[in-house]
């Protein structure tokens, strides 16, 4: 399973990234990456975000959103993919127009990635690759992202330990024999710092959380099939709005709904990332999303 939604998260990221050019709507590839991959027998395992320039993570359009990339963007394209609730994440970077004041960051966060990668292994030390990708980012003269990090992903799950900071800690933990983690360095010219800004368009349901019997069904149905993962207006699009809303006020209100508002590099320098989901196996690492 997890190999399989590996391959079709790797098709679906690569073509998104094609269609990142300027004057395309950022709404418009998120949807097409989305087809791609029910098109190919899996489920997004959290909405496709298209994040630009200082924004690096959770900029999720809405269902009315016109935003077009523009020459000189530096895009990120997340990607998350499910069979059967085994989830993948993956992510890319394009400089938009090919612009190459946008080269140097995005080679550091692949190197980083790859240095990552290269020291993972069974009961290696967190902290060891959270130093490969520090040591790298800044040996090309940027500063990672040092509240950013990567993270364990599971059956239903895209985030649960162990989390993989992109700066050294003092953390003891180890990967366990196993283990499927999602790698991602960020990179950036900025104060390497980023915080929440702007509109929620990413949200996930608590399970554990009882809900209000008086809750709108047909909304809080569509809502419950996500299954614990996380969801966005535009895939309720089909909902009507006044309803939608309603019930995403109501959930928000009682706490059993978490909302995810764009990610800001608070100097406001861009952003680049680079993501992949490893296994953790006996006889080695493999990369599932390559």
């Amino acid at each position: 399973m997890l190999r399989e939604a590996g391959r079709v998260a790797s098709a679906a990221r690569d073509l998104g990234a094609r269609l990142i050019v300027k004057g395309a709507r950022v709404r418009d590839v998120c949807e097409a990456v989305e087809a791609e991959i029910r098109r190919r027998g899996a489920q997004a395992a959290f909405p496709v975000q298209s994040s630009r320039n200082e924004i690096a993570a959770h900029y999720c359009p809405a269902p009315e959103d016109e935003t077009a990339y523009q020459d000189g963007d530096l895009a990120k394209l997340d990607v998350g993919v499910h069979l059967d609730g085994y989830v993948v994440d993956t992510a890319v970077s394009v400089s938009v127009g090919g612009r190459p004041e946008n080269r140097h960051a995005i080679e550091a966060t692949r190197a980083a990635l790859d240095g990552a990668v290269r020291v993972a292994g069974p009961g290696v030390e967190v902290r060891r690759l959270s130093e490969a990708i520090e040591s790298t980012v800044r040996a090309h003269g940027l500063r990672p992202v040092k509240n950013l990090c990567g993270h364990g992903v599971g059956r239903w799950t895209v985030h649960c330990p162990p989390a993989i900071p992109s700066v050294a800690s003092a953390s003891r933990a180890r990967l366990p024999l196993g283990a499927v983690v999602a790698i991602e360095p960020f990179a950036t010219d900025g104060e390497g710092v980023v915080a929440e800004r702007g509109v929620a368009e990413v949200f996930r349901l608590d399970p554990r959380r009882p809900v209000s019997d008086e809750v709108d069904d047909d909304v809080m149905g569509a809502i419950r099939a996500f299954h614990g993962l996380p969801f966005s207006r535009r895939q309720l699009s089909s909902l009507p709005r006044d309803r939608m809303e309603r019930v995403l006020a109501t959930l928000l209100e009682g706490g059993g709904l978490m909302a995810y508002a764009p990610l800001v590099e608070t100097s406001g320098r861009p952003v680049a990332q680079a993501e992949h989901t490893i296994y953790i196996g006996a006889s080695g690492v493999e990369i599932l999303t390559c």
